[in-house]
């Protein structure tokens, strides 16, 4: 498959088979990450693997973190779905900003480096696709995100996680606008 055929095939997926993903397999998605191009060469990411028995632990702080949110009665949006795929998939990568503390306010560095982070996730998520272990590329993390961090003993900027696991469907390809009503030509 070349990387246009992969960018095209490449599907979210959100249930997975109780199978393990070997060591290698993510190592080789990792791998990927770190080769992704990034401002000023900083590679501001970092990784923490979640599998086996943590998973377990994940799932609960996340889960305490969504029914907390709702309590308050805060809109939880998509979390508890996303909860459910990140209970059946295999592991769970947490990618995080380690050039930035979790405060607010951004400078143009930080910027650059999530930028950055974000071509790492795409070639990990292209890397899996290749490897036939299917992605679920997470922002409802951020429901959990202080429990989370404390959790993993991370005090960096988590930008996202990615679940990994072989899929359990094949989902048909999502609708996309025109290349007309997203761009400009001048």
């Amino acid at each position: 498959m070349n990387v246009i055929e992969a960018i095209a095939n490449r599907r979210s997926i959100r249930r997975f088979k109780d199978t393990p993903v070997p060591d290698d397999i993510i190592k080789k998605i990792l791998n990927a990450a770190v080769q992704a191009p990034s401002g000023k060469n900083r590679q501001p990411w970092y990784f923490v693997v979640v599998k086996h028995e943590k998973k377990r632990e994940m799932i609960s702080i996340l889960r305490q973190a969504i029914n907390s949110a709702k309590q308050q009665g805060r809109n939880t949006g998509s979390s508890e779905g996303t909860t459910r795929a990140m209970e059946k998939a295999g592991v769970t990568i947490f990618v995080f900003n380690k050039n930035a503390e979790r405060v607010k306010g951004k400078k143009i560095s930080d910027i650059v480096d999530v930028q950055s982070i974000g071509a790492a996730i795409q070639n990990m998520l292209l890397t899996a696709l290749e490897c036939n272990i299917g992605t679920l590329w997470i922002c409802d993390v951020f429901y959990a995100d202080n429990e989370l961090c404390e959790w993993l003993g991370q005090t960096h900027e988590l930008i996202a996680a990615v679940s990994l696991g072989y899929p359990d469907e094949q989902p048909n390809a999502r609708p996309r606008k025109q290349i007309e009503e997203v761009s400009t030509w001048l």
